[in-house]
């Protein structure tokens, strides 16, 4: 894949990133279609990602690094993190 294929590429924010007593929902794990390997993941790393809510507001993120070996990444988003109800939902890479 080149830089210009991964813009606008579309995602799908599977879960907060989480241990057994914790939850950090300021990280989120983003899977994409078409990216099912750690190294393809990795190509990942550094893109600006965005979640559109229901009210037009828009919350950015980074993609930080992978997250396991399927093509699953990791995204850091500022402040208060991402909603509950961003689950599941459309996340779209921008730049």
């Amino acid at each position: 894949m080149n830089k210009l294929e991964l813009i606008g590429k579309k995602g799908i924010i599977a879960n907060y990133r989480r241990g057994r007593h914790t939850v950090h929902p300021k990280h989120c794990i983003l899977v994409f279609s078409g990216i099912t390997t750690r190294k393809d993941a990795n190509k990942l790393i550094g893109r600006t990602v965005v979640w559109y809510s229901s009210s037009g507001k828009e919350l950015k993120g980074k993609i930080s690094r992978a997250h396991g070996n399927s093509g699953a990444v990791r995204a850091h988003f500022k402040k208060k993190g991402v909603p509950g109800q961003a689950l599941g939902q459309k996340i779209t890479i921008i730049k």
